[in-house]
């Protein structure tokens, strides 16, 4: 990272977190000189909502910025928030859908509204997300972290060539244990910082009640799939997600969400720790596209995939088949949860390479 350090010009999306903390000190001790933009995102109270705590961001991200003279500078991406990535998750949300704002955010919002306006005038953009990019045969591609369970790629599923190839991740070789060691050696006010968690639009308000904000309540039935009886009622579809088994509020279970009725607000359910119905082996994707290019070459077969449905530290294995405007996964092993309007994302078989991703449909 040495060789043109004192004439690459980078950005560094700080959120005063620890693993973006980390990132400005790798970055200075590598001999770069990085600029430091804090994105707000968050609500500002609209609607009665709490912002996330950006106050507090700001404060750990200038005392960054101040202990390793670069400078900072605060930008608001919040219309833009909005309009892309809050009303993508309303509308995927009351179309049944299961929907992956943080996916939408890195795509639209850090690597994409950002860049137009910010980034454009920076050689690279560094992150803290654990994730690394590879090179192979002159074309950069977006590959695993060290940290198997800290590693975020799925979340970068849906990032293009132009984005990846302009990203930096400096903690990506590391493990979380390591980047918390580092911010502790050097003093950081994020060392002992938890993690960040859930959708950062809703701050400290809970997600059933930000969906019930925007789509109310319909009260409708809870229905066992495999024999029609009427198991309870439910306060709306959209509060329910394909594989869920907490807060159906049914006794003799546990009871898995295996399939929505959206026309008729009906939840259906079944019963037992390995129900059949709630599994399944095959993963239609949609709007797939490739980040960088398909390694394969023309896409005329079958590959042996590894992929991931959602964000966890283990990959499936599977097979991958191009029917038309449909990418199929067929898994080798049974898969909980398949839910339309998540992402399959697609590694190669070694589980290093993130290769692309589409969205689930039925």
């Amino acid at each position: 990272m040495r060789n043109d350090s004192q004439s690459m010009n980078i950005a560094a999306l700080v959120s005063g977190g620890v693993d973006s903390s980390v990132v400005v000190h790798q970055l200075k001790d590598a001999g770069y000189d990085p600029a430091i933009f804090y994105i707000k995102i968050g609500m500002e109270d609209k609607d009665g909502y709490v912002d996330c705590p950006s106050e507090e961001d700001i404060e750990i991200t200038t005392a960054i910025a101040r202990k390793y003279g670069c400078r900072m500078e605060v930008v608001s991406l919040q219309a833009e928030y909005w309009a892309n990535v809050v009303s993508y998750t309303i509308d995927a949300v009351r179309r049944g859908l299961t929907p992956n704002p943080d996916m939408m955010c890195n795509k639209l919002i850090k690597f994409g509204t950002f860049e137009q306006k910010w980034g454009h005038a920076f050689d690279k953009i560094a992150t803290g997300h654990y994730a690394t990019t590879t090179d192979v045969n002159g074309k950069t591609y977006l590959s695993t972290a060290a940290d198997h369970v800290k590693d975020q790629t799925y979340f970068l599923g849906q990032v293009d060539y132009l984005q990846v190839s302009k990203l930096m991740f400096p903690i990506g070789h590391l493990q979380k244990s390591e980047v918390r060691a580092i911010a502790a050696a050097q003093g950081l006010p994020s060392a002992l910082r938890k993690d960040s968690q859930g959708i950062c639009f809703l701050g400290k308000i809970n997600y059933n009640d930000f969906i019930r904000r925007y789509l109310g309540e319909k009260s409708g039935k809870i229905v066992e799939l495999e024999t029609g009886k009427i198991l309870g009622e439910h306060r709306g579809y959209w509060f329910h997600t394909i594989g869920q088994r907490r807060g159906l509020q049914l006794g003799g279970g546990p009871w898995f969400v295996v399939k929505k009725d959206v026309e008729n607000n009906i939840i259906y359910a079944s019963k037992g720790y390995e129900p059949e119905t709630a599994y399944g082996k095959v993963v239609n994707l949609q709007g797939f596209h490739f980040i960088t290019r398909d390694p394969w070459g023309a896409f005329d077969d079958e590959k042996h995939i590894a992929f991931k449905i959602r964000h966890t530290p283990e990959f499936t294995f599977g097979t991958l088949r191009r029917i038309g405007d449909i990418y199929r996964i067929e898994s080798e092993d049974r898969i909980q949860g398949i839910a339309a309007g998540q992402f399959g994302v697609i590694y190669d078989a070694n589980c290093r390479l993130c290769l692309g991703s589409g969205m689930i449909v039925e």
